[in-house]
């Protein structure tokens, strides 16, 4: 009896920590968020994932009751701000807004201060965005197909530009160069704002981007698109062709948005963060907001897109070292 009385109250001692620790995550769920969140954005303000963090973040405000703000750090393809969340406390206080670019990250960079799918954790899934192919207006060439052909043409005349070395405007558009064996020359440039500059001036001549970057000089014939790199043509831009359209097969770039936390984050903060992004998303405000962003917004579960990011980090890894690309 008396060993079993020690192993039942061994038992006890293991157990109620965890008991402790389930009823400390539910409480701090209750009452979350009780002070002002902070919302990483890896990029410039004005940029997509800004613009997108910004929108849901004031509707996030008014349904939980706290202020969601936005600290944009930019550089370095967005792994500075991923570190400062992998660093952070894992309280829900501080999240981040992210890309698909965050899958090219561990391709591109031999050593980073994070890992990916130890040091953070994906909570909500906003939506996606086909990148849209754009040409400076100087460019003798009307439509997709004609560019494909002058490029070839003309190797090594057309130049591309992105907002740096392993951007998710650089990778996708040397994976296009690879497939359809094209040679054009990329040109980087700290942020995707002056590269759009100069493809309106005619200093670059091609660019691939999320549609919500420039569908304004599109809309002001400021640039001229030429087709789509989805599945399916963008209700954004119906009339355009996608890519697989005009010819080119087995690529597809649909880049994902979603709300992250710091690993270790209680489970049921994270579920409340991730019911909150969903109910957000089902205002049509809100929706009909970032369709005219270009971003085809889906609600689905954390596994999901848990899974997702595992799945493109895997992919989009093994194209990035094909490619022999490397971040700067």
């Amino acid at each position: 009896m008396r060993f079993k009385k020690i192993a039942v109250l061994a038992a006890m001692a293991l157990w109620l920590p965890l008991c402790a620790t389930a009823q400390g995550g539910d409480a701090a769920a209750a009452s979350y968020p009780s002070k002002p969140v902070t919302v990483l954005a890896p990029f410039a303000a004005g940029g997509t994932v800004d613009i997108i963090a910004r929108l849901l973040g004031h509707k996030l405000a008014v349904d939980l009751g706290q202020s969601f703000v936005v600290d944009n750090r930019g550089g370095a393809g967005g792994t500075i701000a991923t570190a400062m969340l992998a660093r952070a406390a894992p309280d829900g206080y501080t999240v981040m807004v992210q890309h698909m670019g965050l899958a090219f990250n561990a391709g591109l960079y031999d050593k980073l201060p994070f890992d990916t799918a130890r040091d953070i954790r994906p909570v909500a899934y906003i939506g996606a965005t086909p990148n849209v192919l754009v040409v400076s207006k100087s460019m003798p060439v009307k439509t997709a197909a004609e560019f494909l052909a002058y490029a070839k043409a003309n190797p090594g005349k057309v130049n591309y530009g992105s907002g740096g070395v392993g951007s998710a405007g650089h990778v996708p558009m040397a994976v296009l160069s690879s497939i359809t064996g094209l040679k054009m020359q990329h040109v980087p440039y700290k942020g995707s704002g002056p590269a759009i500059v100069d493809l309106m001036s005619g200093q670059i001549q091609a660019m691939l981007l999320t549609i919500p970057a420039v569908m304004p000089f599109i809309q002001q014939g400021q640039l001229r698109a030429l087709a789509t790199s989805g599945a399916k043509r963008s209700p954004a831009l119906p009339n355009l062709p996608t890519l697989e359209e005009v010819g080119v097969k087995q690529f597809e770039y649909e880049p994902w948005y979603g709300y992250f936390v710091p690993a270790g984050t209680p489970p049921a903060v994270q579920q409340k963060l991730h019911d909150a992004v969903n109910k957000a998303l089902q205002d049509p405000e809100i929706a009909a907001k970032l369709r005219e962003q270009g971003l085809e917004v889906k609600s689905m579960s954390q596994q999901q897109f848990v899974d997702i990011v595992a799945r493109d980090t895997a992919t989009w890894g093994a194209k990035i070292k094909t490619l022999g690309l490397r971040g700067e």
